[in-house]
């Protein structure tokens, strides 16, 4: 590889804020700020979200219930301007 082409590709610290959770890997990403971790410092990123804080990856996500809001909307406005067969039925 040609020298000063490429980023530098190291091992990063990720911080979680949220739920103060941190995990290692690897980018490119450049920063400013370094942290100790298991004894050894890192470059460190501080994040919002991550897959222990995010509603989706820890099961508090809400499903929606869109048949129920769509029947809502068609009672209430199914029948003025609509040319489908549903507002007409």
């Amino acid at each position: 590889m040609k020298a000063d082409t490429h980023p530098d590709y190291r091992e990063v610290l990720f911080h979680d804020v949220s739920c103060d959770f941190k995990f290692i890997t690897r980018s490119t990403i450049q920063t400013k700020e370094t942290a100790t971790y298991e004894g050894k410092e890192y470059p460190l990123v501080k994040i919002e979200v991550s897959s222990e804080s995010h509603p989706f990856f820890t099961g508090q996500h809400k499903i929606v219930d869109t048949a129920g809001r769509v029947e809502k909307f068609r009672q209430k406005f199914g029948k003025v301007g609509s040319k489908t067969a549903v507002a007409n039925a």
